[in-house]
């Protein structure tokens, strides 16, 4: 059986629910991956309205759409950075207050468990996001990060999320980070050692996204390969690598879709993401879950993106054998 294709919401986060869920459903989708931003997903409404959740399953079923995960990354981002004006633009108002550093982390925790909570009454088994972290500012070690401060950095993580992930765990709900950039894990290394941080925690695992990892020069497949127990969740993602000699891999302080960059996001199918190696490794960790497009292309229009993304990963999925092509050569 083939997995859902599903659309994350929150590259469309500017439309209404509704609205969205119609041109998923034309565009030929399972379901929707929720962004708990805009009106698509709305945690403390989800907790203080009994029908919330119930008028969303109805809403999408109006769509013939369903629901495997919903993402809370802007408000998991705030539970571990260092907090600037930044944090100001992608905060909720009651997540940031009036901006005091331990006061925007402590609510952002408590948001990250209620949002565990609310997909549990939503009936969705994983919550995607990020973790934020306070030494990813310590990227390039000068002036020189000592390996104590290194260490004070996963404690801390894992001192702000262990309670979070107590409460996922309570609710049944798994907590899916999305390995990136500015989070506590960003690579299969600091991967592994977000996971030792907090033990191994069984609600504690990755959303797993290649766009993040190949342009870093990590292999996609080789993570899940590494990970095949923790892969809670699967982006479809892509991106171009295109170093000229003049950029570099950081970015070069320009902004998405600037030429100049020496790589970028572009729709999937278009960059280079090997898809065919990711599918027959998440074959061989067993996971069956949805693939998630998160479209992310500076230079096309996102209506077409997000079609011709659908449309690209149901003709690559490679399905799990049901026997070896050797088989029929087998004597009885």
């Amino acid at each position: 059986m083939s997995r859902p294709v599903t659309l994350f919401t929150g590259q469309w986060a500017d439309l209404p629910i509704d609205e969205m869920a119609a041109k998923a459903s034309a565009f030929g989708y399972d379901g929707l991956e929720l962004a708990c931003w805009g009106d698509h997903f709305d945690v403390s409404a989800a907790l203080a309205d009994d029908g919330y959740c119930q008028r969303h399953r109805e809403m999408l079923a109006r769509h013939d759409l369903q629901c495997w995960a919903v993402s809370n990354h802007l408000i998991g981002q705030a539970v571990c950075d260092r907090i600037d004006q930044r944090h100001h633009h992608i905060l909720p108002d009651h997540i940031w207050g009036h901006g005091d550093p331990e006061g925007v982390r402590a609510r952002a925790a408590e948001e990250m468990m209620n949002t565990a909570r609310a997909a549990a009454k939503l009936g969705v088994p994983v919550v995607n996001g990020f973790t934020g972290s306070s030494i990813w500012p310590d990227l390039y070690f000068f002036p020189p990060v000592s390996r104590e401060q290194v260490k004070q950095g996963y404690d801390d993580f894992a001192n702000r999320w262990g309670p979070i992930l107590d409460v996922f765990k309570e609710v049944g709900v798994k907590f899916a980070l999305e390995v990136h950039p500015s989070e506590i894990a960003y690579d299969t290394v600091t991967a592994q050692a977000a996971l030792e941080a907090v033990g191994h925690h069984e609600s504690f695992g990755f959303n797993f996204d290649p766009s993040h990892l190949v342009w870093q020069g990590v292999d996609p497949a080789r993570f899940i390969d590494h990970f095949p127990d923790r892969i809670f969740h699967s982006h479809m993602k892509d991106v171009k690598v295109k170093l000229d000699g003049d950029s570099g891999i950081l970015g070069s302080h320009l902004q998405f879709g600037d030429p100049r960059r020496g790589w970028d996001f572009v729709s999937v199918g278009r960059g280079d993401v090997d898809f065919d190696a990711i599918m027959r490794s998440l074959n061989h960790a067993g996971y069956d879950g949805p693939l998630s497009v998160e479209w992310e292309d500076s230079g096309m229009h996102r209506d077409q993106g997000a079609e011709e993304s659908c449309e690209y990963i149901r003709a690559i999925e490679v399905r799990p054998p049901d026997c070896g092509f050797e088989d029929s050569y087998s004597e009885e």
